[in-house]
């Protein structure tokens, strides 16, 4: 993606149908295709007339907003956000064997929550306590300990201090056309796509880069 405007969908590391049976081709084209280009091509058009935030990245975007004028200042949040968001969501999805963390990640999740299956369970109920629309989060809080946090809408935690490590998004055009409003059967599929890689590859730079 480009790192300022315009901004530019980028392309997924992996085809359609990668995460079949647990995230289905038309859900996966749809939620890129419509939903992320949606919000890129939303906020393009609210910096279209303002050159002064033409250089700023997504992330300097989303920090500054509330320091932008009123009539593009919910726009660029809100759209920056899901495009943050989005790219972040989908860079922690893969297909494979391993199904579980390894390494220091999988230590201090072991030595925070006593196992996986444990550990799986809270992650649940945290993505299932987000009231409507938003995302749930497992972070490297301030204190360098695991912890899960949600955000509503497309809201980010960009400005809380906290590293995230890995999300899921629970707005229901992530899973509505296979899941219907069995949000729970969703998140329980979800870990099965999860690019446990990547969110070790987080996790290492949460460390490196303390609050």
């Amino acid at each position: 993606m480009n790192e300022h405007y315009p901004f530019v969908n980028p392309p997924l590391p992996y085809s359609y149908d990668s995460m079949e049976p647990y995230i289905s081709r038309q859900t996966m084209e749809l939620h890129h295709n419509g939903y992320l280009q949606t919000y890129i091509n939303d906020l393009n058009q609210a910096l279209e007339n303002h050159p002064e935030y033409q250089t700023f990245s997504l992330d300097e975007l989303i920090c500054y907003a509330d320091n932008m004028p009123a009539q593009i200042r919910s726009s660029v949040l809100h759209n920056a956000g899901g495009a943050y968001n989005h790219i972040f969501y989908f860079s922690l999805l893969k297909k494979c064997d391993n199904t579980q963390p390894s390494g220091e990640l999988a230590d201090l999740i072991a030595w925070q929550f006593g196992c996986f299956e444990n550990f799986q369970d809270l992650f649940t109920a945290a993505a299932l306590s987000v009231f409507g629309s938003g995302y749930a989060w497992l972070v490297l809080d301030q204190d360098d300990k695991l912890a899960f946090r949600t955000t509503d809408n497309q809201g980010t935690l960009l400005s809380s201090g906290d590293r995230p490590i890995f999300s899921i998004d629970v707005w229901e055009h992530a899973y509505y056309l296979q899941y219907y409003n069995m949000r729970s059967n969703y998140i329980h599929d979800w870990f099965s796509v999860i690019n446990w890689e990547q969110a070790e590859r987080n996790f290492s730079d949460a460390k490196n880069n303390g609050a």
